[in-house]
């Protein structure tokens, strides 16, 4: 599992490639609220809008989650924990007047864009 990359992924790049290209300029890899931990894959600051890129796996997509069968309560509780961290995270960030938005790796780089695209210019 070490081998996974948390960051730069491909869905990633090709996300903030469309943004860049649209006229939208981010931050990449930041906290978008001092005291909160959890950092963001890409935060439009003046906008208040913060991007998680999800994995399928790791954080249970409801349409792609696998269960391994392979020591399976320990991935349970993994990926359950992610789950109720990322609904933290989202509370935390909506208490601050942020906005939250989760991209699923299994999206479209086109929709999520226009998405996150819709989401920034409606809070500017």
């Amino acid at each position: 599992m070490s081998r996974q990359k948390s960051r730069d992924t491909g869905i990633e790049l090709a996300l903030r490639k469309a943004l860049h290209s649209a006229g939208l300029r981010y931050r990449v890899h930041r906290r978008p609220v001092k005291g909160v931990r959890r950092e963001a894959d890409l935060v439009f600051g003046p906008a208040r809008v913060a991007v998680f890129v999800d994995g399928c796996f790791w954080h249970g997509c409801p349409e792609h989650a696998t269960w391994p069968k392979n020591n399976a309560e320990f991935w349970r509780v993994k990926i359950e924990t992610n789950r109720k961290r990322d609904a933290d995270t989202d509370a935390r960030l909506h208490e601050a007047g942020w906005l939250a938005l989760r991209i699923w790796e299994h999206e479209t780089v086109e929709v999520a864009a226009a998405r996150v695209i819709t989401a920034v210019r409606d809070r500017r």
